[in-house]
């Protein structure tokens, strides 16, 4: 079955005949209802067929219908489009960006690039829409030259002023970890939306740049942009990877407040954010008041149960959730391997983690196969721990070392079966300028009464230029984040803090001489 020759309607020439003409019409709109219930490529197939053998392979319109079903349709096939394409003697825009489209949102984004390549060697100009689901494309992949060589494309066709082709410039950069550019074009633009604060927002938490996306945020207020549900899901994000409880539940009161839709992605960044800043029950309160649940609600919610140590909460959660219509993901089982971990479950984290490949189809990721070695190092399994690591399909990252080395440091501190200075050797030659490893291995010889030993390792970190990251601790007032380093003297206000600090050393001295005080008198 030969593909279309053209899609183009200057192609096609009418019969002279006018009943022929009104039984070509009668044609034309039997494959046009044809294909508005095609739900499948093999009946598409067929309709294509259809066309073929009743000589309207030159309707355009009925071209750019199929072409848009092949590549578009969760059911379609972006094999056939592109070949469909190939065919064209002149596509249109329209239809080059269905195809690069369909690319950009499938499991091959990188294939969008190729087909826009191809578009411009034969000829075809692109438009506004041509460049958005290029630039997702390679955002989805990081492909930052090839994003940056678009841009330059964008350029040249006098669209680096539209709106919709900026907002996608501040996703792509935003993914590729390039924030200041994402910046520099989010300053740039001439004309903003709430799609562009949201996206700005968004990079801002991605990379990290946590107290900018509450800056921008006070700054997208102040210009009069009302916040959106997208709005607060960005924020909640923030809120969560911050800790900071009093931020997240004042942007909980905006959204109630606003009357905004509490759907199912706003529904699950509450219960995310509730449970990553310590208020879990909060998280458990709007879960069940939740009507429609997704994957992500569900494992939002066992993952926050299991990490503060509801255990048997967590795994009957994720008991009910096997009862419902949601099938788990990767994130769901990381969740219930937590749970074993916490509760000493070593059998029954062999029983899910076998579940989620054998029964399941989940291939499990380093994060799993690190959390069955927890499980085993908690469990005082060191052994096979050690023996489930060395069978790993995959090579170990050396954070499950760590993790193997951490449970050793507690259950084999004079290293009587061998498995401490085994995965000490094997960490220090994956990272051997981690200054943390240093430490750990350093921590566990003193624990051990070993000194001589510790001795050498610390003089190996000084020699070496190695020095130990400060350690870092935060403390939340008025819904203030104050940070405070190890060592660290820079806080202007510092002087005040240790004047009161220094009254309750002198004021607990204090009590103690009076109990003492009491103590004699009573013994007298």
């Amino acid at each position: 079955m030969a593909p279309f020759p053209s899609p183009t309607v200057s192609a096609f020439y009418p019969p002279k005949n006018p009943n022929c003409n009104l039984n070509f019409v009668s044609k034309t709109q039997q494959c046009i209802s044809l294909l508005k219930g095609c739900s499948s490529m093999k009946e598409l197939k067929q309709i294509h067929a259809h066309i073929q053998t009743s000589g309207l392979h030159r309707d355009g319109y009925l071209a750019s219908e199929i072409l848009q079903f092949c590549a578009l349709s969760p059911l379609g096939s972006l094999d056939y489009a592109r070949t469909l394409l190939r065919y064209f003697v002149n596509p249109l825009p329209f239809s080059w960006n269905n195809v690069i489209r369909g690319y950009a949102y499938s499991n091959s984004p990188g294939e969008a690039i190729a087909v826009f390549l191809e578009m411009r060697k034969r000829g075809t100009r692109p438009d506004k829409l041509t460049f958005p689901p290029l630039l997702k494309a390679c955002a989805s992949i990081a492909a930052l030259e090839e994003g940056r060589q678009i841009q330059v494309e964008i350029f040249k066709n006098g669209l680096d002023s539209n709106t919709y082709v900026q907002n996608t410039l501040i996703h792509f950069y935003g993914n590729c970890r390039e924030i200041s550019h994402a910046r520099r074009v989010f300053d740039d633009m001439d004309l903003r939306t709430i799609v562009s604060w949201n996206a700005i927002i968004s990079a801002c938490v991605e990379n990290s740049r946590l107290d900018d996306s509450i800056a921008l945020f006070v700054q997208m207020r102040s210009c009069r942009f009302e916040p959106d549900e997208t709005t607060m899901v960005i924020l909640l994000s923030a809120c969560a990877e911050l800790g900071n409880l009093s931020l997240g539940r004042w942007v909980h009161h905006q959204v109630i407040g606003k009357g905004l839709l509490v759907n199912c992605q706003l529904g699950t960044a509450l219960v995310d954010m509730y449970a990553k800043c310590g208020a879990v029950d909060y998280g458990r309160q709007i879960f069940d008041r939740m009507r429609e649940r997704n994957v992500w609600t569900w494992s939002a919610m066992i993952l926050g149960l299991a990490q503060h140590g509801l255990a048997k909460e967590a795994l009957d959660l994720f008991s009910k959730m096997k009862n419902s219509s949601i099938r788990p993901n990767y994130v769901t089982f990381l969740g219930v391997l937590c749970a074993c971990s916490h509760a000493g479950l070593v059998e029954d984290g062999y029983r899910f983690f076998h579940e989620m490949t054998d029964v399941h189809g989940i291939r499990p990721m380093m994060i799993h196969y690190g959390s069955m070695v927890d499980i085993l190092g908690r469990a005082g399994h060191l052994e096979e721990a050690y023996r489930f690591i060395m069978t790993m399909p995959i090579e170990p990252y050396p954070v499950v070392w760590r993790t193997l080395l951490s449970a050793c440091s507690i259950h084999d501190i004079n290293g009587s079966n061998k498995v401490r200075e085994k995965v000490r050797k094997r960490l220090l030659e994956l990272e051997p300028r981690r200054s943390g490893n240093f430490v750990m291995v350093a921590n566990m010889y003193a624990e051990a009464g070993l000194w001589e030993e510790a001795a050498k390792v610390r003089r190996v970190m000084s020699s070496g230029g190695l020095k130990k990251m400060a350690g870092e601790s935060c403390v939340e007032i008025d819904g203030s984040i104050h940070r405070f380093l190890s060592g660290g003297y820079s806080r202007v206000d510092c002087e005040g803090v240790y004047q009161l600090l220094d009254g309750l050393d002198l004021q607990m001295k204090v009590v103690h001489s009076s109990l003492y005080v009491i103590e004699l008198v009573c013994d007298l």
